[in-house]
C-alpha cells in the first residue's frame, strides 16, 4: 500500500480489502522526481482538475516534484491555464510525449524556447502504446505517420532542437515500410471516474467517456508505477456491479474524491448532462439551428458527401458544423457519426463537450475506436485545414509560431477511405455576406491558406494519391480535389470571381478546367433536401428515354459518385429503365460537372460493363473534365471496354450517327 495511505480495513465477505481513500495532496505527495506520468482527458471533458490542480499546488510550494515526463493523448484542457496548462511552471516538466500541444499553450512555448524536450505524435498511437506498455511490449507498430513530420525522414515527431533521442524508427516487414514507435514506462496515471467503493473499484457511469483509463491503469501499474483516481464519490463496498466496474481495485492505488464540484464537471462548459453520458436520451428536434455564415456554407457543401448508412468522423472546428447541418437535414439515421474519443452514433456535440455525442449509441475506449479507424473502418472524415499546398499537403499541427499538434489528425486522415478538408479560404477577419443567392467576399483574411510549401506536413498529399483515396477540400468560396497532377478546382460559389476571390489569395495556381459552380441550395437560408440527394431517390428524373430513336439520355450532371451503393443505385435505375423500353438500347451520358471517388472508378466501370453486357446496344459519353475522361479510360481499357468519351455533347450525339469521331476515345 502506497505510503501515506489510510490503513483502514473493510471485512468483505471472507476477503480483507483495504480502504484507498485519501486526499489529493497525500496522494500527490506519492509522486517523486523525474517519474512519468500519463494523464486523462479529452480536450475539454474528463480531466480529472483535483489532481491537477494539486500537482501544481505542491511543486509552486516546494519546487517538488521535479523534472517529470508527461505523456498525454489528446489536450486536456481548457487553453487558458486549466488542465494540464497547470504544469507550465518552470522545472515542473523537462520532457512531454504529447498528441496536442495546443491546450497548454505555455507548455507549447516552453518547448518552442527549447527549455524542455518534446514529442508530438500521433493521438491514437499513444493511446494504442498504453495498451503495449501495459503487455510489457516495448513498442508499436504502426502505417500512421507515414510521409508526415512525424516519419523519422522528416524529424521523427521531435517539437524542438534539444530533443535528440529518435523514439520513432522506419523499419520494413515482410517488404513494406512500417514505423515503429518506442514505448515509454509509466510511473504515475492520473485517471477519472464517477464513483469507487474503498477497494478502488471504479465506475463511469456520469462521464462522457471511458477513453484509455483501464489502459492507463494497467500500464502503470505493471510497471511497479501508481495509480491515482478521481471520482465524484465513494459508495459501498461492492456496490459497483460487476460489469459497471470499468477499472478494477486491482489496478488502484489511490482513491481522490474532487473536494468540489468545479473540480470534477464534465466538461468545462457543462456541469453535467446526462444525454452526453447516456444516462438519458433527448429530443433532437428542437436543437439550434446554425446561422447561414461562412462557417454553415463549409459545413452544408461538406454534408453532401456524406455516405447513406457509413461511418463517419467530424474533426473539431468547420467541421463539427456538418453534426448540425446533418441533423436540421434529417439525415442523421442514415450515418453514424463517430468521434476518435469513443463516441458512436447521436448528435456529436460541439464547443466544450467536443468528443461526445447525445443520445451516443455505445461508447468505446479510445484506444479501440482508433483499432476501428486504422483498420479501415471510417467511410468518411471531415477535418480542418490550417494550411494546403499544391502538392495536397495539409498541415494542422504547426502554423503561425504556435505548436498546435496533430491531436487524432494523422490517424483518421490516413486511414479514412474518403476525406473532406474543410475550413475557411483565409483567416484572421473574413468577413462575408451571401445576396440574392450569391456569395460577396466583404473583408479578405488576413493570413493565407493555400501556400506553395505547407510548414508542416500533417496529411501527405502524394501518399494519399499512391492509395488512390478520394479527397476533396471545401471553402466558402470554392472546392478543390486532388488529382494525379496535384490541386484541382472544381467548384466554385455563385458571385464569385476565380482571379480576383481566388487566385490572388494563392500562393501557387490550381488546375482549372471548366469548374462547375457549388449547388445554389447551399447559399439560401432554407432546407436544401439533402436527404433526397444522399439517398438517391430523384436519380431516376436524370434518365430520360428517346422511344422514337431508341436513345436513353442519361443525365449525371452535378452527381457525385461517393461509394459503391451509388453505382448500386445508378444501376437499378438504368436497369430498369431499359427493361422498360424492352430491348437494347443507345445511351448517351452527360459526366459534365459530375465526380466519381478516386478509388470507385473501377467499380463504376464494372456497372459499364454490366450495362454494355446486357443492355445497351453502344455508349458515348462526354465530360470536360480531362481528368475524369483520363481516368474513366483506363478503367474501361483494363476491363477490355470501349465506349466513346467526348468532351463535348456534339461529338457523343454525333457517334451514334456514324459521323466520324473528333475526340480521343
Amino acid at each position: 500500500m502506497p505510503a501515506g495511505a489510510d490503513e483502514q480495513w473493510v471485512d468483505q465477505g471472507n476477503a480483507m480489502k483495504t480502504n484507498k481513500v485519501i486526499t489529493a495532496d497525500e496522494a500527490i505527495a506519492l509522486i517523486s522526481d523525474d517519474d512519468v506520468v500519463t494523464t486523462t482527458g479529452f480536450v475539454q471533458s474528463c480531466i480529472p482538475e483535483a489532481l491537477h490542480a494539486a500537482l501544481e499546488k505542491r511543486f509552486v510550494e516546494t519546487a517538488a516534484p521535479k523534472g517529470l515526463t508527461l505523456i498525454m493523448c489528446a489536450g486536456a484542457g481548457d487553453s487558458k491555464g486549466l488542465g494540464t496548462g497547470r504544469f507550465h511552471h518552470e522545472g515542473l516538466l523537462k520532457r512531454v510525449i504529447a498528441g496536442n500541444f495546443g491546450r497548454m499553450p505555455k507548455v507549447a512555448q516552453a518547448a518552442q524556447d527549447n527549455k524542455i524536450t518534446g514529442y508530438n505524435l500521433p493521438q491514437g498511437v499513444i493511446s494504442q502504446l498504453y495498451r503495449a506498455c501495459a503487455a510489457g511490449q516495448p513498442g508499436l507498430f504502426s502505417k500512421v505517420g507515414l510521409h508526415t513530420y512525424v516519419d523519422p525522414r522528416h524529424g521523427g515527431g521531435k517539437v524542438n532542437e534539444v530533443t535528440t533521442e529518435d523514439i520513432v524508427k522506419l523499419v520494413e516487414v515482410e517488404g513494406e515500410q512500417w514505423l515503429f514507435y518506442k514505448a515509454t514506462k509509466i510511473d504515475v496515471a492520473f485517471i477519472r471516474g464517477t464513483s469507487a467503493d474503498p477497494s478502488g473499484n471504479i465506475s463511469l457511469e456520469k462521464e462522457a467517456l471511458t477513453l484509455d483509463n483501464l489502459a492507463q491503469a494497467m500500464a502503470a501499474h505493471n510497471n511497479g508505477g501508481i495509480v491515482i483516481a478521481q471520482v465524484e464519490r465513494i459508495v459501498e463496498q461492492g456496490s459497483i456491479k460487476p460489469k459497471d466496474v470499468r477499472i478494477p481495485g486491482i489496478l488502484v492505488d489511490c482513491v481522490v474524491v474532487a473536494e468540489s464540484p468545479e473540480m470534477h464537471r464534465m466538461n468545462y462548459g457543462v456541469q453535467y448532462n446526462p444525454a452526453l453520458s447516456g444516462t438519458i436520451r433527448v429530443p433532437v428536434e428542437g436543437m439550434a439551428k446554425m446561422p447561414l455564415d461562412e462557417r454553415k456554407i463549409i459545413a452544408r457543401r461538406a454534408a453532401f458527401e456524406l455516405p447513406p448508412n457509413g461511418v463517419v468522423n467530424l474533426g473539431v472546428g468547420a467541421p463539427d458544423g456538418v453534426a448540425a447541418v446533418a441533423n436540421e437535414e434529417k439525415v442523421t439515421p442514415y450515418i453514424t457519426l463517430t468521434t476518435e474519443a469513443g463516441a458512436i452514433g447521436g448528435v456529436l456535440a460541439g464547443g466544450s463537450s467536443f468528443g461526445s455525442s447525445a443520445n451516443a449509441h455505445s461508447i468505446i475506449d479510445q484506444n479501440q475506436m482508433f483499432d476501428f479507424y486504422d483498420g479501415g473502418g471510417l467511410d468518411l472524415t471531415c477535418l480542418g485545414m490550417a494550411e494546403c499546398d499544391e502538392k495536397g499537403n495539409v498541415n494542422t499541427s504547426r502554423f503561425g509560431g504556435k505548436l498546435n499538434g496533430c491531436g487524432g489528425f494523422i490517424n483518421i486522415a490516413q486511414n479514412s477511405r474518403a476525406v473532406v478538408f474543410a475550413g475557411t479560404f483565409t483567416a484572421g477577419g473574413l468577413k462575408i455576406a451571401i445576396e440574392n443567392g450569391k456569395l460577396k467576399i466583404v473583408q479578405e483574411g488576413r493570413a493565407r491558406k493555400f501556400v506553395k510549401d505547407v510548414a508542416q506536413i500533417t496529411f501527405s498529399g502524394p501518399f494519399s494519391k499512391e492509395r488512390t483515396q478520394p479527397v476533396i477540400y471545401v471553402t466558402e468560396r470554392c472546392v478543390f480535389e486532388l488529382t494525379p497532377d496535384g490541386l484541382e478546382l472544381i467548384e466554385v460559389a455563385p458571385g464569385i470571381d476565380i482571379e480576383r476571390d481566388i487566385l490572388a489569395h494563392m500562393d501557387f495556381k490550381p488546375i482549372i478546367n471548366k469548374p462547375a459552380v457549388m449547388d445554389a441550395r447551399i447559399f439560401a437560408d432554407e432546407p436544401m433536401e439533402l436527404l433526397s440527394d444522399l439517398m438517391n431517390m430523384k436519380l431516376s428524373e436524370r434518365v430520360k428515354y428517346d422511344a422514337e430513336r431508341n436513345i436513353l439520355f442519361l443525365n449525371l450532371e452535378g452527381w457525385s459518385v461517393r461509394k459503391k451503393s451509388d453505382i448500386d443505385d445508378l444501376q437499378k435505375c438504368l436497369v430498369e429503365a431499359c427493361e422498360n423500353a424492352g430491348k437494347r438500347v443507345h445511351s448517351v451520358v452527360n459526366h459534365d460537372g459530375s465526380r466519381i471517388a478516386e478509388d470507385l472508378y473501377d467499380d463504376y466501370a464494372a456497372m459499364i460493363a454490366y450495362m454494355m453486357k446486357h443492355h445497351y446496344s453502344s455508349t458515348s459519353r462526354y465530360t470536360t473534365s480531362a481528368f475524369m475522361r483520363l481516368k474513366m479510360q483506363e478503367a474501361l481499357d483494363r476491363r477490355g471496354v470501349a465506349p466513346h468519351i467526348f468532351e463535348r455533347p456534339e461529338e457523343a450525339h454525333a457517334i451514334l450517327h456514324g459521323e466520324k469521331r473528333t475526340a480521343a476515345e
